[in-house]
């Protein structure tokens, strides 16, 4: 029996590629034109999205995805090729409110329903969250809004499916 050679990448790491997306910047945000999602490449030019996006809007974790590849080797997406269901939120804290500027006071808040994701960053605790489908959309939004209401945090969606907006 073979064993493997440790510094040799298992399948599923060789299949981990970089989908970049390109975007104008908004005005007040962070200046970035560009955000890079981790994925799995599923054929030559197609990949599973497995990463939550922090800036680029109309994407969620899970789908899949139709890229270009330049000459530099990077893998620029080009359109949906299937969807995964998810919703994107973004949460950002109100620095002067109850949470203060706690990214895992966000977590703490929303960790009843389940949700998946990451702060961008300590001093910008921007938190990135991945709603499933079939997670309980109408006591998130409930949650969300009550949350922005108590000055506790603002929010956007970044993706919503036609389920999130009906619940």
């Amino acid at each position: 029996m073979a064993s493997k050679n440790p510094s040799e990448p298992s399948a599923t790491e060789s299949n981990r590629i970089k989908v970049w997306y390109r975007f104008v910047p908004r005005e007040g945000w962070l200046p970035y034109d560009t955000e890079g999602l981790w994925a799995t490449r599923l054929s030559g030019d197609t990949a599973r999205v497995e990463d939550v996006p922090f800036f680029q809007n109309g994407v969620a974790e899970g789908e899949i995805v139709r890229f270009t590849t330049d000459a530099d080797g990077l893998h620029w997406a080009k359109e949906r090729v299937e969807a995964s269901g998810n919703c994107t939120i973004r949460v950002l804290p109100v620095p002067s409110g109850p949470l203060g500027r706690s990214a895992r006071a966000v977590h703490e808040r929303l960790s009843p329903f389940g949700l998946g994701g990451e702060a961008f960053s300590e001093e910008f605790p921007l938190v990135a969250l991945t709603v499933p489908a079939d997670a309980d959309l109408g006591g998130i939004k409930a949650l969300l809004i009550r949350g922005q209401e108590d000055g506790w945090w603002h929010f956007e969606v970044g993706w919503a499916t036609d389920v999130w907006r009906d619940a």
